[in-house]
């Protein structure tokens, strides 16, 4: 069988999997709608956590930026693993035992205040719309290449299947049906992880086969690939950075706290019946993210090495581009890679020097999805990936419009505008916002603002200077009254957005890849992508100035911090 039929089975059979579960799963109530009546099992939230996470970020994008840049790369995997511990020691457990829906009600509630709610709801908006570019991004990838359609289409497509169980089912839709992605996902990630371990370092183990010898006795597999790429002029791929040591750091923070802040994440944890069990579903959900982000390394390396032997052959002979492989074909017609014959010669000339490298375009989002065709692995497998990364993108995109929708239709329009809005309203209400997000979401993917993780770390940083800080102070201060909260929120996400739009804004609003080498003008050398940490820098103090010179939080609402703070029996 054709890979394009084969693909089209796979993937419209996933598709039909979503579509059972959503029917099967469909809401009555707002209950169900926004926390699946709060009677998921952890093991099963955890499961549908991990999908929930991996995005088309996680999924499509971090193995080709590692691929890319080596070990600065790293920043993404230490950034959101640890972002989990964060939120599974730091947040989950408290917002739980709270017992609300959303993160801006509790935000309202723990600062008395519906301005507060709503510069919460705001500021999740902000970052979930930024967010979303990246997913979609993702979607368009997968399917421009393996159904071969237009980008377009396959957004449209994307936001059609999304809409389908998404406003169908809510939250309790949403968690079965990324239970079902999961499955789909991990299988697709790993299986051509496998098979190419095997291959290379004759290991079926990729984890470990990242650090053994090659199979044609040239040495250890990340020796060679820093021979490789050193010879073409790149930097030592086991050595390179994202910049300055400080913006390693600074990128690694801001990823690690913006998980903690992501309110599609944490909305996970109200969905389970207690505190207790919202810690162990933190357990679960970290476990299911290892099984793909320790294989997502050798991803990455395996890749880079596969790629180039197959552009620039150990022979030294360049690759004649008429005599190019099929799969090198396929991806040209995406227009997600390029060549430009600068020496007229027909050869292929790859190398770091931007003069001569007629490799013009090389996308890092295509390497997870074109790695299995580098290797020449069977069809089956090739349709299994584009299986998963358009798992991945969808399962995500899922969540974050969910978290937008109860944002508008729970915190502004129930809680604010419209308090005596009947429950079946609130619910045509939630599901007509979300038809609107995914609108908005589509129509920004067509034109996204740089690579997947690029975008998505964005997000990233926009959530760790707003509502990170106001949750940690909410939960750990008792003090901290609504006038410090709004200040604080309102100053790091604004810090955040004017330096990102005072370095990147053309970029952004023009849709340009954001490139990874450092501007001379950063502040102390830090990526825009990563100046969420400093944002957060700069709620937390502003918040605590305006706290100093101010009345602290009435007593009802530090009985409140007591009380969320004093493990409770029941649970």
């Amino acid at each position: 069988m054709d890979l394009k039929t084969l693909t089209y089975i796979v993937v419209f059979g996933t598709f039909f999997i979503y579509f059972a579960i959503a029917w099967w799963a469909r809401a009555n109530s707002t209950s169900e709608f926004y926390v699946a009546n709060k009677g998921i099992h952890p093991v099963l939230n955890g499961m549908a956590t991990g999908a929930d996470w991996m995005s088309a970020a996680s999924f499509i994008s971090m193995a080709g930026l590692i691929a890319f840049t080596g070990y600065g790369g790293s920043v993404f995997l230490m950034g959101w693993t640890g972002g989990y511990v964060l939120l599974a020691m730091l947040l989950a457990p408290y917002l739980r035992k709270h017992g609300k829906f959303t993160v801006p009600e509790f935000i309202g509630d723990r600062y008395y205040s519906n301005t507060a709610r709503m510069v919460a709801v705001v500021c999740l908006i902000i970052a979930s719309l930024t967010y979303i570019i990246g997913q979609m991004k993702g979607v368009g990838v997968a399917f421009s290449r393996f159904l071969e359609v237009e980008f377009t289409l396959g957004l449209v497509i994307g936001m059609g299947v999304v809409w389908f169980y998404a406003v169908l089912g809510g939250m309790k839709g949403i968690t079965y049906t990324q239970i079902a992605q999961y499955v789909v996902l991990i299988f697709a990630y790993t299986v051509p992880a496998v098979f190419i371990s095997l291959e290379l370092t004759g290991n079926p183990i990729p984890q470990i086969g990242l650090g053994s010898q090659m199979t044609d006795g040239s040495g250890y597999l990340l020796d060679k690939l820093d021979l490789i790429v050193t010879d073409l002029g790149f930097k030592e791929y086991t050595t390179a950075k994202l910049g300055s040591t400080v913006n390693m750091f600074a990128y690694t923070l801001s990823l690690m706290i913006g998980t903690a802040g992501l309110p599609h994440v944490i909305m996970r944890f109200f969905t389970v019946p207690s505190v207790k069990a919202a810690r162990s579903s933190a357990g679960w959900a970290l476990v299911f993210i290892a099984l793909l982000y320790t294989v997502a390394p050798a991803v990455g390396a395996m890749a880079r090495l596969n790629l180039i032997n197959t552009i620039q052959p150990a022979s030294g002979e360049s690759l004649v581009y008429a005599e190019r492989p099929q799969w090198f074909q396929n991806w040209e017609k995406t227009g997600l890679l390029e060549f430009e014959d600068k020496n007229k010669d027909g050869k292929i000339q790859y190398s770091a020097d931007k003069e001569t490298n007629e490799m013009v375009k090389i996308d890092r989002d295509i390497m997870v999805l074109a790695n299995p065709e580098i290797a020449k692995l069977p069809n089956w497998v090739i349709a299994l990936v584009a299986a998963g990364g358009l798992a991945a993108a969808l399962s995500t995109a899922a969540g974050l419009l969910l978290a937008i929708s109860s944002s508008i239709s729970h915190d502004l329009m129930k809680s604010i505008l419209i308090p005596d809005i009947s429950e079946k309203n609130e619910l045509l209400a939630s599901r007509i916002v979300m038809t609107v997000a995914i609108g908005i979401a589509g129509y920004l993917g067509l034109n996204p603002p740089g690579f997947a993780a690029g975008t998505v770390a964005l997000a990233f940083g926009l959530a760790a200077s707003s509502i990170f800080p106001a949750l940690m102070m909410g939960i750990f201060s008792k003090t901290i009254n609504n006038k410090a909260a709004i200040a604080g929120m309102v100053s790091g996400i604004g810090v955040t957005l004017l330096y990102v739009f005072q370095h990147h804004g053309i970029m952004f609003i023009k849709g340009t890849e954001f490139m990874m080498g450092m501007d001379k003008n950063w502040f102390f050398g830090i990526d825009p992508k990563a100046f969420g940490a400093v944002g957060a820098l700069v709620n937390f103090a502003v918040a605590f100035m305006v706290a100093k010179a101010t009345d602290p939080a009435p007593e009802h609402i530090q009985a409140l911090v007591d009380n969320l703070r004093v493990p409770a029996k029941s649970a």
